[in-house]
């Protein structure tokens, strides 16, 4: 059966548009004009929410400002609220990939407030009366400014409200694990070799620490975020807008949201470039490389567990192999760290895409923020995963890090102060060649067996500067 239309038109003429649909004419176009790949803004939800956000913003700015009349003001921020609310998502149908401006997403977004609050007052979908979606609900803005706005509030939104509370959720638990496992002393190592002692609530303590510099990174490259270029219309002069609006619809969303949304330093700037989005990928980065570093680690250490490392013990989720019985594979560290290698991959794009500003626009928006909103996304769910999947599960193996520790040569580390490093070292030779325990070595070499006992002493070593 034929799917049933209406005729919307636009600059460029009439076009079909199925009847039952919120959308018009522009978005139509692109639908027709950009089939590139399946991808929606990823997430889809946070960037129509901040298409809403814009919208109802800017509406309360401009009847503030008396651009607009208070009743076109509650239509349009009525039917705002159902685009905020998640209400109408099936009207945003665009992909990615289309005009490097945002215009059609943009657009997307005017006609279906538009259609939306003139149904509410019995006017057909394409009316355009008693709202127009340019003359109205895109007053005192162009895609190059609303677009931009839009990339900084979802972005900031997906930070707060899932980054940030996974990634400080599992830095939590291991600041707890590091603590309970303060006393677990294991064999430290450096270049996949055997090195003096640390202890197991060190090396998770470092963890923490370099997760907290891919968050502190996160929290001042979203300093950047909290500029909006509601404003600058076409250009960053500001043409078609009131002077004020720019200023009191940053107001609003900051009112609407709760984050502390100013206009930007520099209109002109804040089409033409997308700095504080391409330091937000960087800062993602740094975060997703920290992220690395410690699922790594994990499933090093709990490798074997026989033929391995084997140190850490960690939770058994699932069967790891359909032909191995009794399998079980670190899958959350490799998940982690797959995600890593996403994260990297999409700054790259977002750093390649954030150098191409000719002129006064930047036309790769879309590109940018579908990039940095999936490495926001995905990292906010690896880090969920780990942290319950995995990092609650962590426990060491103390046999057998004992067993490591005992084992170590480098504990001849601990002689050297005494005996010289070169006579240490011909010890730690003797005992590796000959088979025997460093203490062995050390007594045949005329170390007595009591100093050695005294010396080597590996939690001291661990905390030399306790001692």
């Amino acid at each position: 059966m034929a799917t049933r239309t209406r005729l919307e038109h636009d600059a460029f003429g009439e076009v079909e548009v199925p009847a039952d649909r919120l959308w018009g004419a522009q978005t139509q176009r692109s639908l027709q004009y950009f089939a590139i790949g399946v991808d929606r803004f990823h997430w889809t939800r946070p960037v129509i929410r901040a298409l809403g956000l814009v919208k109802k913003a800017a509406a309360l700015a401009n009847e503030e400002l008396g651009e607009i009349d208070a009743e076109r003001a509650r239509l349009i921020t009525a039917a705002a609220d159902a685009v905020i609310e998640g209400h109408l998502d099936a009207e945003f149908p665009l992909v990615v990939f289309q005009t490097g401006s945002g215009t059609q997403s943009n657009m997307n977004a005017n006609e279906v407030i538009a259609n939306r609050a003139n149904q509410a007052v019995g006017a057909p979908l394409g009316a355009k009366r008693p709202v127009h979606p340019n003359d109205h609900v895109n007053l005192g803005q162009s895609s190059n400014d609303a677009f931009p706005a839009v990339m900084h509030i979802a972005t900031v939104e997906v930070l707060a409200g899932r980054l940030l509370p996974a990634a400080r959720a599992l830095r939590e638990t291991l600041v707890h694990k590091a603590r309970a496992f303060d006393d677990v002393v294991m064999i430290g190592r450096t270049h996949l070799q055997d090195a003096t002692p640390i202890a197991l609530g060190q090396v998770i303590d470092g963890w923490v620490a370099q997760i907290d510099a891919g968050l502190d990174a996160v929290m001042q490259a979203r300093e950047g975020l909290l500029e909006l270029a509601l404003g600058a219309t076409a250009v960053g002069t500001g043409l078609n807008a009131h002077p004020k609006f720019g200023e009191r619809a940053a107001a609003r969303v900051a009112a609407l949201t709760g984050h502390a949304f100013r206009p930007p330093r520099n209109l002109v700037a804040a089409l033409a470039g997308h700095e504080a989005m391409a330091l937000t990928s960087a800062a993602l980065r740094l975060l997703a490389g920290a992220l690395m570093k410690v699922a790594n680690d994990v499933r090093l250490y709990a490798s074997g567990p026989r033929a391995g490392i084997g140190e850490l013990r960690i939770p058994e989720n699932e069967p790891g192999s359909s032909i191995m019985p009794g399998k079980v594979n670190p899958t959350q560290a490799e998940a982690l760290t797959m995600v890593a290698v996403q994260v990297y991959g999409n700054d790259g794009a977002v750093a390649f895409a954030a150098s191409q500003g000719h002129f006064q626009l930047n036309v790769y928006k879309p590109v940018i923020l579908h990039n940095v909103l999936e490495s926001a996304e995905l990292l906010a769910d690896a880090c969920a995963s780990f942290d319950a999947h995995c990092a609650l599960g962590l426990e060491p193996d103390h046999a057998r890090i004992a067993a490591h520790v005992r084992e170590s040569l480098m504990l001849v580390t601990a002689l050297a102060p005494h005996i010289g490093y070169e006579r240490a070292a011909a010890i730690a030779r003797h005992a590796h060649e000959r088979g025997a325990t460093l203490r062995e070595a050390a007594v045949s070499a005329g170390v007595s067996a009591t100093d050695f006992d005294a010396w080597v002493v590996p939690e001291r070593m661990a905390r030399p500067q306790e001692t």
